[in-house]
């Protein structure tokens, strides 16, 4: 039994002095500014355009379907809902010439069309309308 111990501590102890680092010599060969060689032309790493990019912006910017359930978290009818609303879509109210008699507003067909309405009363009540349909999943564009 001790000398199968001994044979196997002598086997453990050579397969680690094996495992140590390889001489300078057998290093593969470097440019004078450290870059790996292949052949006599340095190595060139290849990465995708546009993956990277795509990936982090997506990530950093919840979509805004999310936006605005965020926004229906703060109490209905406030001045601080509407504000939010307005920050994922700014207002721009439709400019009508002097003189010209006021049309029925048709109704938005998509919460985007809410900014077009000029009363913020009218306005909120649009997006609540949208905000509360909002899809559960946004689709991927």
């Amino acid at each position: 039994m001790r000398t199968i111990m001994v044979l196997a501590a002598l086997l453990v102890s050579s397969a680690a002095l094996a495992q140590s680092n390889a001489p300078a010599a057998n290093q593969a060969p470097t440019a004078g500014n450290g870059t790996p060689m292949v052949g006599d032309q340095p190595l060139v790493q290849i990465k995708p355009k546009g993956h990277k990019a795509a990936k982090h912006t997506a990530a950093a910017k919840p979509s805004v379907a999310d936006q605005m359930k965020a926004c229906l978290e703060i109490e209905d009818a406030t001045k601080e809902r509407l504000d939010c609303f307005d920050a994922i879509y700014p207002p721009k109210p439709k400019a009508t010439k002097a003189g010209a008699k006021a049309k029925p507003a048709k109704p938005a067909k998509a919460a985007a069309d809410c900014r077009l309405l000029k009363e913020e009363d009218e306005r909120l009540a649009c997006y609540n309308g949208f905000a509360g349909t909002a899809p559960a999943a946004a689709p991927k564009t």
